[in-house]
């Protein structure tokens, strides 16, 4: 089956291509040179150190740079929800508890199956086994300097999980600061960030702390979470060397309302069940890595990082309240994962028309995963389990290798090939029976690249980009490990992505960017984490357009917009309970994404913001037979008053409109067979926040 394109897609990128064309006779006057196919939002701190590797936007071509001037003074419930703020990002809120959502992009969904999205903290791999997001909630926005957003199969520097694209948090390094921030709001809200640096002599050290209380928006909702983190770096007096050491860690402790039927949801969207009386989450995180940046000559420079990652979480959920059941609905599930890295990286700039770029990676995971079920019983204390679903040690062991070149073949075009290699390796033990299984055997994972940035003019940059991504299997048992004689071997889902773009800065103030893009993988998987199992959707096809533009209309006024349309199908399929999927959207994936803002800045007192974020219905079943579900149009509005050069006030309505919204999802789990149904998980209302900014 062939999945076309909608048929406007091919009227507008040859539009935009004459318009490139067209823009040497336009003003040329643009804050950054549309040569550079990256778009940033807000201010982005600027290294004074020359050289070192190559910056992701001497390269990539798809990215958007999120500044610290539009992170910092955010309130958010988790960090993750600042990725809204970007372009044609999709933000899955399943708000429960510490499994909060996450962000996505490129037409992968959020629901934990298809994980898609590589994330990195200062360059250090944030995600868990599983491909999960976790690890953003470990940095609060005040220790944000940047977020970087990387889209498409063209980047070779990351391998696991990035199958549709990074994000890659920067947090604060070096510098002369001290601030504060105060807030508190709806829902007995209360919040305070500490930021702290020095630098002076060589030496550069951060500090942070962070905690949040929150009785959150419905019954049985409430959430304690802190995180601490330091950064020192110690510089040669040349400046050729640079070491450091980031350390940082979390804990969240929540409460969990559970999901609810749409009946019960009109009922009250704010309620939760006896059944949901002791759910809750346990989330502790880790991180620790060291730093080397060294400019061995001016045309040579190496960079090394090691890194140990710890994610414990302990979570009771009770999905239903049917106490027929036959698969219990309410479970304790235990995560205790160690991952152990290193990498290095090597620049040389051969030349005016020709760097080269190169990397070793090794990753070690060792994972522990143990699962309860429980009978269903009024009241519980998850203390007397009936069963153990899992209990389960594992491994798995990542080497890779990735080179690319950037090549200035003449003043206006820019080539970058690449590619990289991955060999994965690892083993299961299932304690409660003592079966010992391997890994699937995926080979060498080949993926080539190729990156294109044709910029006849100074306000023009015309790219194309081609790559092959991957997905394995992940979890901690069959199919992921062969665990059985008749157990069928997996291969690597290969992901094909090829994309057209235009990007223009034709006035003063003025970016815009055009792209055409389309994925497709074969022998795709979602897996499915919380109940071990995985759903096979066969050769997929994703494809999108995204349109975006930034507007300085005057230093008083500033504009953004962006639209991205996107779909997401089964083109040939494996079965679902004996019916094809070929045709079929993949779930959970809408078919737009739209984001609007205006910030206006009478004087420099005053500073008024109003951003907008849509996203479109989708279907929550592989059989796209639950109808369609997830649409919203959402609006948040924030006044800042300077008070002094040195304190302001932040006033923050988030929802303004208090537009009902809901994340909802296919249980077909835990429902007894014939009666599965959507649950719910209702969005926050309208909230009010108002902070205290302190500079020191």
């Amino acid at each position: 089956m062939t999945v076309h394109a909608p048929t406007f897609v091919p009227k507008i990128l040859p539009l935009a291509v004459v318009a490139a064309l067209a823009s040497p006779m336009l003003p040329a006057r643009a804050e950054s040179e549309a040569s550079d196919p990256a778009i940033v939002l807000g201010g982005v701190t600027v290294s004074g150190r020359s050289g070192g590797v190559l910056k992701t936007r001497q390269v990539l071509t798809s990215v958007d740079i999120l500044g610290t001037d539009r992170i910092e003074d955010r309130n958010v419930a988790q960090s993750w929800e600042l990725l809204g703020l970007l372009p044609g990002i999709q933000l899955t809120e399943t708000r429960m508890g510490a499994e909060s959502g996450k962000p996505t992009f490129r037409a992968f969904n959020g629901e934990g199956y298809i994980n898609g999205i590589k994330v990195l903290i200062d360059g250090i791999p944030s995600n868990v086994n599983s491909g999960n997001q976790r690890f953003i909630d470990m940095v609060f926005p005040l220790d944000i300097d940047s977020i970087e957003v990387v889209r498409g199969t063209n980047d070779p520097r990351h391998g696991l999980h990035a199958i549709g694209g990074s994000i890659d948090v920067v947090t604060r390094q070096g510098g002369n600061y001290g601030e504060a921030r105060l807030s508190a709001g709806s829902f007995s809200t209360r919040e305070v960030q500490l930021a702290f640096g020095r630098e002076a002599d060589g030496f550069a050290q951060n500090y942070f702390v962070g905690h949040q209380h929150s009785d959150g928006y419905r019954a049985h909702s409430a959430s304690e979470r802190q995180a601490v983190g330091g950064k020192w770096f110690l510089s040669s007096p040349s400046g050729d060397l640079r070491l450091g050491l980031i350390a940082r860690m979390s804990a969240q402790r929540a409460e969990e309302p559970g999901f609810m039927t749409a009946a019960q949801m009109a009922e009250d969207r704010w309620q939760s069940f006896a059944h949901n009386a002791n759910d809750g989450d346990t989330r502790d995180m880790r991180q620790a890595s060291v730093h080397l940046d060294w400019k061995i000559r001016p045309d040579l420079h190496l960079s090394g990082r090691l890194y140990n990652n710890i994610y414990q979480d302990d979570r009771r959920v009770t999905f239903t309240g049917n106490s027929g059941l036959g698969n219990s609905p309410r479970q304790r599930r235990v995560w205790d994962e160690e991952q152990n890295g290193l990498s290095g990286r090597l620049t040389w700039r051969a030349g005016a028309q020709l760097t080269l770029d190169g990397g070793v990676q090794l990753e070690r995971q060792r994972n522990h995963y143990q699962r309860w079920r429980y009978a269903y019983a009024l009241p519980t204390d998850f203390s007397q389990p009936t069963t153990t679903s899992n209990d389960d040690s594992y491994s798995l062991d990542n080497s890779a290798v990735f080179v690319q070149a950037l090549v200035q073949a003449t003043p206006t075009l820019r080539l970058v090939p690449g590619w990289r290699i991955d060999r994965f390796q690892g083993d299961t033990l299932i304690n409660t029976s003592g079966l010992r299984g391997s890994l699937q055997d995926y080979g060498h994972i080949n993926q080539p690249k190729l990156s294109m940035i044709w910029s006849p003019s100074a306000s023009t940059s015309v790219y194309a980009n081609w790559g092959r991504t991957f997905q394995i299997l992940t979890g901690s048992r069959a199919p992921a490990y062969l665990t059985s004689a008749s157990q069928a071997p997996f291969g690597a889902s290969i992901n094909t992505g090829k994309e057209l773009g235009v990007k223009l800065a034709p006035l003063d103030g003025l970016e815009t960017r055009v792209a055409l893009w389309r994925q497709d993988a074969t022998d795709e998987v979602a897996n499915m984490p919380s109940t071990g199992t995985t759903v096979g959707l066969g050769r997929t096809r994703r494809q999108g357009l995204d349109l975006q533009a930034t507007l300085r209309a005057s230093e008083q006024l500033r504009l953004w917009a962006s639209h991205s349309l996107q779909e997401a199908r089964v083109v040939q399929a494996y079965t679902a309970s004996g019916v094809s999927l070929a045709g079929k959207e993949v779930f959970s994936t809408p078919r737009h994404i739209s984001n609007l803002g205006i910030e206006y800045s009478p004087d420099a007192q005053w500073r008024l913001t109003l951003q907008g974020r849509a996203q479109g219905s989708h279907y929550i079943d592989d059989l796209n037979a639950q109808g369609k579900h997830g649409a919203h149009v959402l609006f948040d509005l924030s006044v800042r008053r300077a008070l002094s050069s040195r304190a302001s006030l932040d006033l923050q309505v988030r929802n303004l409109a208090d537009r009902q919204h809901a994340y909802t999802w296919y249980d077909n789990f835990f429902w007894p067979s014939g009666s599965a149904q959507p649950m719910s998980s209702p969005g926050a209302p309208r909230s009010v926040t108002l902070a205290l900014n302190l500079k020191m």
